[in-house]
């Protein structure tokens, strides 16, 4: 823990010199600039006089717009709108706080309209809810597109429901070059994929999790911009996407702060998080009622551990130096059922270890674990040797072989694209943590029997090289790698990239999608959507006006969502199921309400620190066929299909995919 603490504060003492910078009104960023304001307009909803709308764009930070409190209140919701005389190119706005002492009017709920005519408003391109303090200014980007005027809507003040005041001290916009010409541009083609609304979160999203109602909670650590020791509390987001709204919750009553933990599904949708900075413990939160609960503490201390649920619904987990003590982090396994861990001391960390630079305190981190046949698990990196873990008594290992020429990948992606013929892409990663160049490298895993050496193709190189990424299957078997750096260094935004890649294992070959409106790097995340969209976000967790804080996610629609004319496809869907509770084995009999071609289930998703274990597919094709009644049979294994909760995707002819009917896969 000593060295854990000691590089901590030296990441602090060099953070400290950057916020200075980012604190004092409107930064600049490689990817924008903020569009001079000479000769703008403002107005408002309301005004308190000697605080009228104008204070907003005055440059002055010392003054503010304040919505009326006297004689009267108006009340909530407020809008603010800026005419910047012309059409620009843009792609996001900063909102600094008033900074007189006070925070009456600090604005939460929100969203950001734009405007060519000041007639005819875009949907929402930003929504959510903005971090109440008073220091930070809120920085947040969307993809470009072109704007005159900008409206910004106050659905709620950020101190408490009841507070009806909304308040701005300066207001920007930004564009990724002032001087392009509006009236000229044109969005990447549909073929690319678009990215769509920016979600503004009230925390920087180091890690997240789906559940089976819909919603997906984020996490940070004990503050909202900040990690440190154990505090026994972490800080909270829930999202849901139907209601295109974020609550935010102090955690407290587990004990437990969960930044850099495992993170893992169980077999009944609970979402069991492990280890981080308080590095012993066990936390579950129940989606179904909102309920987060103290378990069974680990046998071993840990932090930037994997863990990953298996056949039997147990979950496994190995390495984690991090915190906690360094080296000898053997694996064990958890039984949700009897709240129990057990040490697995034969399931030894050694023949998992990369060469880091930095020694054991990095070289187990972020194993790549995938449950698989037989209560089996299997490591596929991000160490150059592969390993089968046998879980059952002691525990044993076997080595897999070698990921062919590739070295060690630390903090590259690996995904189970599909589970029932074993099959498993890895992309990018570095030789060290950080400091080290990434690779580009791709390489197909194929699992055969359960100890045996696991055949591995080299594939085509990715585009860009990577490490902090996020890889997530899609519906379809592609599978979407977004962010990540060429030169990984933890809390920068260097040498991002920018464009997410498609791979297409049927072609074995990556296409370039459109870009991110914002770097993720290090601390971010991403999660396939029951909608087949896929959300992307966070990165830094830097402290107070560190400019690589990223409190906002992304939602990207796939290319399958778009027709070639750019609109939007009709999407078949799935009217009823036979049953939405089903074991291994089971025949399941699906009725949509147009002709489709193939069906796939995909298990709901978590993700922290490029891991997310959860995440795999499972492709379906129908049996039978009657009318519109298909017929379709599970895999019979519990290790490819893993006990919890799975999306059901029902897919046309032309390759759109439904919207999801959620099935839950009991234990055996």
């Amino acid at each position: 823990m000593g060295s854990h603490i000691t590089r901590c504060s030296l990441w602090l003492t060099y953070l400290g010199v950057t916020q200075l910078f980012f604190s004092l009104g409107a930064a600049q960023f490689p990817w924008a600039t903020a569009i001079p304001r000479t000769g703008w307009t403002v107005t408002a909803d309301s005004f308190q006089p000697g605080n009228e709308a104008a204070k907003a764009i005055d440059g002055n930070s010392s003054t503010f717009w304040h919505t009326a409190y006297s004689p009267t209140i108006a009340p909530l919701p407020h809008y603010i709108q800026l005419d910047m005389k012309k059409s620009y190119v843009v792609n996001g706005v900063s909102y600094q706080p008033r900074q007189d002492g006070s925070s009456n009017g600090n604005i939460g709920q929100h969203t950001v309209t734009l405007s060519n005519d000041g007639t005819a408003w875009s949907s929402p391109v930003q929504f959510g809810t903005w971090l109440n303090d008073k220091v930070t200014t809120k920085s947040t980007f969307f993809s470009n597109t072109t704007a005159r005027y900008v409206r910004i809507t106050a659905q709620t003040e950020a101190q408490g429901a009841n507070n009806p005041w909304s308040s701005i001290a300066e207001l920007n916009v930004y564009s990724p070059n002032v001087n392009l010409d509006a009236s000229a541009f044109t969005p990447p083609p549909t073929s690319q994929g678009r990215w769509d609304s920016t979600v503004v979160l009230p925390i920087v999203a180091a890690a997240g999790a789906l559940s089976a109602q819909g919603n997906v909670i984020f996490w940070s650590a004990y503050r909202p911009d900040l990690f440190g020791s154990g505090t026994g509390q972490t800080l909270t987001a829930l999202w849901t996407p139907s209601s295109q709204t974020v609550t935010q919750r102090t955690v407290t009553e587990t004990r437990h702060d969960m930044f850099c933990p495992g993170i893992s599904l169980d077999a009944d949708g609970r979402i069991t998080v492990t280890g981080g900075n308080d590095s012993k413990n066990t936390s579950t939160y129940n989606p179904a009622n909102s309920v987060w609960a103290s378990a069974k503490q680990m046998v071993i201390p840990r932090g930037y551990q994997s863990s990953v649920t298996v056949g039997d619904g147990r979950i496994f987990t190995i390495g984690g130096s991090w915190s906690g003590g360094q080296g000898g982090k053997n694996g064990e396994i958890y039984s949700p059922a009897a709240n129990t861990w057990t040490s697995l001391p034969g399931c030894a960390v050694a023949p998992m270890l990369t060469a880091d630079a930095q020694g054991v305190y990095r070289a187990d981190n972020h194993a790549w674990l995938f449950a698989y046949k037989s209560n089996s698990v299997f490591q596929a990196g991000p160490s150059k040797n592969m390993n089968w873990y046998n879980v059952s008594g002691s525990g044993s290992y076997t080595r897999a072989g070698t990921r062919a020429a590739d070295g060690d990948a630390m903090c590259g992606n690996a995904v189970m694209f599909d589970a029932v013929s074993g099959s498993i892409l890895s992309a990018g990663g570095s030789p060290s943590y950080q400091d080290s160049n990434a690779t580009p490298n791709a390489h197909l895993i194929k699992l055969g029997d359960v100890g045996a050496t696991a055949i591995v193709t080299k594939l085509p190189n990715m585009a860009y090289a990577r490490a902090f990424a996020n890889g997530v299957v899609l519906p379809d078997g592609t599978v979407l790698i977004v962010g990540g750096q060429s030169y990984p260094v933890p809390f920068t935004d260097t040498t991002p990239a920018f464009p997410a890649e498609l791979f297409d294992p049927k072609t074995n070959t990556w296409r370039t999608m459109a870009s991110i409106a914002v770097p993720r790097t290090y601390h971010s995340i991403a999660l396939l959507l029951p909608d087949a969209t896929v959300v992307a976000g966070g990165g830094g967790l830097c402290g107070t006006g560190c400019v690589q804080n990223h409190f906002d996610l992304q939602v990207f629609s796939p290319p399958y969502l778009f027709n070639a004319d750019g609109t939007r496809a009709t999407r078949p869907a799935i009217t009823v199921v036979s049953a939405t509770q089903v074991r291994p084995g089971a025949s399941l009999t699906i009725t949509t309400a147009q002709a489709v071609a193939s069906f796939s289930l995909v298990r709901y998703g978590s993700a922290t620190h490029t891991v997310n274990t959860d995440q795999r597919r499972v492709p379906l094709t129908p049996l039978s066929v009657v009318g519109l009644v298909h017929v379709v049979t599970l895999p019979t294994d519990p290790g490819v299909l893993v006990p919890g909760y799975w999306m059901l995707f029902a897919i046309n002819s032309a390759g759109v995919p439904s919207v999801a009917t959620t099935i839950k896969v009991l234990a055996s």
